[in-house]
């Protein structure tokens, strides 16, 4: 599927678009399979330990993490997508279908940006102590970059794996606020990175529920929050970025790296294992690094 010329105007004007169906299940279920292995061998190795009363290998792929959780949460923070740094998942960074749609906003020299996360929400309760990071307050994906990156576009795909309803937190966003700039932001204990409220649009709230296989493609500068999960169910979900190869990522210390050229195809990474070593070796050097620009 490739967007056609209505649904780029609609970009343009919106600062979004909602893509239904977008994404068939044979895109995502590699990914979906990867999580709920590692999943498996993982409550295999917890319940061995003492720490897990059972298994829930009953449980579907949108419960059976909370299931665990509700025991002991450590696999929690095992799964983000740099941390696993499986190969359906690098995969699927590069998957043409998604990359068909990136396309007709970005251009056909793509690079994926390092900021790229999968994101199990959890019901509300059985997060570690300090915050949530996968409910996010008010923000613009700009925000969340170094200043290098400001002059630059750089789009955002946000993708349910299961659906985002009202209830499991799905995104919240404000459209037609781009343009405009970066809003002011700041740091705040325990939410992270949040529009000051005197800089917060006077505008509409959008709320997108979704289904596995929709798209949200949005620009940077757009305010987006994702609210608590008050279901007895998962959110799982990734959001990833992509830009016009030869921009800057504005996580310089974090590895990008070209997914799609037309122009020079030797130039896109295949190599699943490259990709894991430069993760590996930008997370031990970034020790302590701070990612965000606000104070």
């Amino acid at each position: 599927m490739t967007l056609n010329a209505t649904q780029i105007e609609q970009f343009k004007a919106e600062g979004f678009l909602v893509v239904k169906g977008g994404l068939e299940d044979r895109d995502l279920d590699p990914v979906i399979r990867e999580y709920e292995a590692y999943i498996d061998k993982r409550a295999e190795e917890l319940k061995a330990e003492g720490k897990i009363s059972q298994l829930y290998e009953q449980e579907p792929f949108d419960r059976r993490l909370a299931c665990i959780c509700r025991e002991h949460n450590a696999l929690y923070r095992e799964l983000d997508i740099m941390f696993l740094r499986g190969k359906a998942s690098f995969a699927f960074l590069s998957n043409e279908n998604l990359l068909d749609l990136v396309e007709g906003i970005v251009g056909p020299e793509i690079t994926c940006n390092p900021i790229q996360h999968i994101r199990p929400k959890l019901p509300t309760g059985l997060t570690p102590e300090g915050g949530d990071p996968h409910v996010a307050p008010w923000h613009q994906d700009a925000g969340v970059t170094w200043a290098d990156a400001d002059p630059y576009f750089i789009l955002t795909v946000w993708i349910p794996l299961t659906r985002a309803t009202v209830e499991n937190g799905c995104l919240q966003i404000i459209p037609r606020t781009h343009g405009k700039g970066l809003m002011q932001h700041h740091t705040k204990p325990g939410m992270g990175t949040v529009i000051m409220d005197e800089e917060m649009p006077q505008s509409a709230v959008l709320t997108l529920p979704m289904s596995k296989g929709d798209l949200l493609l949005m620009h940077k500068e757009i305010p987006h929050r994702s609210t608590a999960n008050t279901s007895d169910n998962i959110r799982w979900s990734m959001d990833l970025r992509y830009q016009q190869t030869g921009t800057p990522t504005g996580r310089p210390f974090h590895p990008e790296f070209v997914a799609r050229s037309r122009a020079n195809p030797q130039s896109v990474l295949t190599d699943h294992a490259e990709w894991s070593r430069r993760w590996a070796e930008a997370l031990e050097r970034g020790k302590g690094m701070r990612g965000h620009r606000w104070n």
